[in-house]
C-alpha cells in the first residue's frame, strides 16, 4: 500500500525488521483516518519476510481486531469480510466509515471480553508459517475492563515471536495497563499536499473500475468476443479479491441505473450529468431483459470470488455468460 508521508517512522520500522529487534508491542497514534494502516500493513509485509498474502489482508498468522456491534459475543471475525473491502479500497478510512461498512452506525461498539479470548485462543496456536504471530487491534481504547484485563498478560509476556499493533485516535484513553507496555509511536497528520494525492489516488482507483465497465459494455455492444475477453483478463488481474468484488459492485450499480433509464424512471437513476450520454446509450442499445440476466451474472460472479475460484476462469466465463445474453 502506498505510504503518504511519516518518512521518519517507516524507517524507523524498518530499522526494526533489519535489526532483527522488534518489540512485542507497538502503539501508533494517528489522527482519524491518519493513514496508520498503510503503515503498519508494510511493516508486516517486510517483517513477513515480503509475503503478498499481508498485503491483501489474509495471510494466516496476522489477525486484526476492532470495535463491534451486537452484544458481548459479537467478535470481528463475524465483520471481517466487510472490514477488508473497506481497508483495500481505503486504507486512509475514518472511524465512523468503518461502522458504516459493517454496519453498526449509530450503535455502541466496544472491543469484549469474548473477543480478548478470541485473540488468546488464535495466538495459543502455532504459526501457520513458522514465523511471527501478529494482532493488529484497531482503537485498543474501545477495549472494556474485563478485555483489557484478559490481554494484560498475554501483552505484558507474550511468547516468543508474537506481536501486537495497536493503532489509537485517543492514547490518553487507552488502559494505563495495556498502553505502559508497548511502545509508543506517532503517525504525523497528512499534509494538505499528501491528502490532495490521497483523494487523487482514490478517484483514480474508481475510475479504472468505471472503465473497465464501460469497456465491456461496449465490447458487448460490438459483438467483440476478443475485446470482451480481453476485460475479462484485466478484471481477473487487479490487483486483489476485494478490488474484484468492488467492480461487481460498480457494474451492477450501472447496470441498476441503465434498466432505470429503460424503464423511463431517470430521476431514480442519478446518473451523473457526464456519464449520460453513456448511459442513455446503453439504455437504447440493450434488451430490457439483459441488465436483470446480467445482475445475476454478477451476483454469481462475486459469490465465486468469496471461494476463491481461479480468477481466470472466473472471469473469462463471466464475460462469456454476458456475451451471449447479449
Amino acid at each position: 500500500m502506498k505510504v503518504y508521508g511519516n518518512t521518519e517512522l517507516v524507517d524507523a520500522l524498518h530499522r526494526m525488521v533489519e535489526s532483527g529487534h522488534v518489540p512485542h508491542a507497538l502503539l501508533l497514534h494517528e489522527d482519524d483516518g491518519g493513514g496508520a494502516f498503510p503503515i503498519v500493513l508494510n511493516f508486516l509485509e517486510e517483517l513477513y519476510g515480503g509475503a503478498p498474502r499481508v498485503q491483501k489482508l489474509i495471510h494466516p498468522d496476522i489477525h486484526f481486531v476492532f470495535p463491534v456491534a451486537g452484544g458481548d459475543k459479537a467478535v470481528s471475525l463475524q465483520f471481517i469480510a466487510a472490514f477488508r473491502a473497506l481497508l483495500q479500497e481505503n486504507p486512509y478510512f475514518y472511524e465512523s466509515e468503518l461502522y458504516s461498512a459493517i454496519g453498526i452506525e449509530g450503535k455502541q461498539s466496544n472491543i469484549s471480553v469474548n473477543e480478548a479470548r478470541s485473540i488468546l485462543d488464535r495466538l495459543s496456536l502455532s504459526a501457520v508459517e513458522g514465523g511471527y504471530r501478529s494482532v493488529v487491534l484497531y482503537l485498543p481504547e474501545k477495549l472494556n475492563m474485563q478485555a483489557a484485563n484478559a490481554l494484560l498478560k498475554m501483552v505484558e509476556e507474550p511468547p516468543e515471536k508474537t506481536l501486537f499493533v495497536l493503532i489509537t485516535h485517543a492514547p490518553e484513553k487507552v488502559l494505563q495497563t495495556i498502553s505502559s507496555r508497548c511502545l509508543h509511536l506517532r503517525v504525523q497528520p497528512l499534509s494538505e499536499q499528501d491528502q490532495r494525492d490521497v483523494h487523487a489516488a482514490e478517484a483514480a482507483q474508481n475510475v479504472e473500475l468505471q472503465d473497465l465497465f464501460h469497456d465491456l459494455l461496449n465490447s458487448l455492444l460490438q459483438r467483440d468476443l476478443m475485446g470482451t475477453l480481453e476485460t475479462g483478463e484485466a478484471l481477473a488481474a487487479l490487483e486483489s479479491r476485494e478490488r474484484q468484488k468492488a467492480f461487481c459492485q460498480e457494474a451492477s450499480n450501472g447496470l441498476r441505473k441503465i434498466f432505470l433509464l429503460q424503464q423511463g424512471m431517470p430521476e431514480l437513476a442519478h446518473v451523473r450529468p457526464e456519464d449520460t450520454e453513456f448511459f442513455s446509450r446503453m439504455a437504447a442499445a440493450f434488451k430490457p431483459s439483459f441488465p436483470r440476466l446480467a445482475l445475476s451474472c454478477l451476483e454469481k460472479a462475486q459469490q465465486l470470488i468469496e471461494r476463491n475460484v481461479n480468477q481466470k476462469i472466473l472471469f473469462a466465463d463471466l464475460v462469456n455468460q454476458l456475451y451471449i445474453r447479449v
